[in-house]
């Protein structure tokens, strides 16, 4: 009687648990894959973006460079035809060697300085008195305040030219009747006037924007200054302001950026006052001289200029508010 040799079976390979890394692991192909969804999601979502960027920005910014070295001259004694030649820097040497350029720098630096604080300490201030709930009503009186921002800048200027117009003006009549003699189109008003007007149209759209960010502080900061003993004006300089700081330094630039480019106020109340003239602002000498003149060539590089000083202040503010940040943040 034979005895049965055993048969040895080779062992089959060990197949890696749900928890174990190589199951984990997803495949190179599906990697590839997945990257290649996240960066098709992420073309499809910034492309809107970069097409708006270039058909509104880097190409007028690039006509207006290329046009700001050429200029239209005739030759001879100027009887011929005009032709457009390569001028060089001439243009931009006689939009600075211009006074009235000039003089147009000096007015919007005088209104930024006038303006700006007003706007953000104005907008600010009403958003603090809205979160403190000292106001009643918050929606309506927030619908109120931003009305005035739905309204075109246009019609905003009307409607405060009419306002400011002697003869026609109710406010004039009422001050005349108490003996109160003011000239909002004089000289000496015209400034303040403008500024009005800026502030009419966007102090409830910045105060929103602060209103905001208020509502993302947290409510147990302030509960806990509360506690402390802080006030509610400590309360809302001390412990609300510094934590929307960003938010502070947003509209700050952003009013900076829009005052530098004065236009629709000045160009409208000029129709009724001699105090403001055709090139009262760096805007209106662009318009002056583009579609008055018809100097495409200044117009273009008046406006290289004024997009150069925007950049350059823009820049400033965000350096300066890096660096008071950066020394925030190493003193604590």
């Amino acid at each position: 009687m034979t005895s049965a040799t055993p048969v040895s079976v080779p062992a089959a390979p060990a197949r890696p648990s749900p928890q174990s890394p190589a199951a984990a692991a997803p495949a190179p192909g599906s990697r590839r894959s997945a990257r290649r969804r996240e960066l098709g999601a992420c073309g499809a979502l910034m492309t809107p973006f970069f097409v708006l960027l270039v058909t509104v920005f880097l190409i007028p910014v690039a006509t207006a460079v290329h046009l700001s070295f050429f200029s239209d001259d005739q030759p001879g004694l100027g009887f011929g035809p005009e032709r457009t030649v390569f001028a060089g820097l001439r243009n931009y040497v006689a939009v600075l060697a211009d006074p009235t350029f000039l003089s147009g720098l000096g007015v919007v630096a005088l209104y930024c300085v006038v303006y700006i604080p007003l706007m953000v300490i104005g907008a600010l201030a009403l958003a603090l008195l809205l979160d403190s709930g000292v106001v009643r009503l918050r929606g309506t009186v927030q619908l109120a305040l931003f009305l005035p921002h739905a309204v075109p800048g246009i019609i905003a200027a009307l409607i405060w030219l009419y306002l400011y117009t002697p003869g026609i003006s109710p406010v004039i009549d009422l001050l005349g009747s108490a003996d109160i003699t003011v000239d909002f189109l004089g000289v000496h008003m015209v400034l303040p006037s403008i500024v009005n007007i800026a502030l009419w149209s966007n102090l409830g759209y910045n105060m929103v924007v602060f209103y905001a960010a208020l509502q993302a502080v947290p409510r147990e900061v302030i509960e806990a200054s509360v506690v402390d003993g802080a006030g509610p004006v400590r309360t809302a300089l001390q412990v609300k302001a510094p934590l929307v700081r960003s938010s502070i330094v947003m509209v700050a630039m952003f009013t900076l950026i829009f005052a530098l480019q004065l236009f629709t106020e000045p160009m409208l109340l000029s129709q009724s006052t001699p105090m403001i003239n055709s090139r009262f602002s760096p805007s209106m000498y662009i318009y002056d001289a583009a579609f008055t003149r018809n100097n495409y060539g200044l117009a273009a590089a008046a406006s290289v200029i004024l997009l150069l000083c925007t950049i350059a202040l823009s820049y400033g503010v965000t350096r300066w508010t890096n660096r008071a940040n950066s020394a925030d943040g190493g003193s604590r």
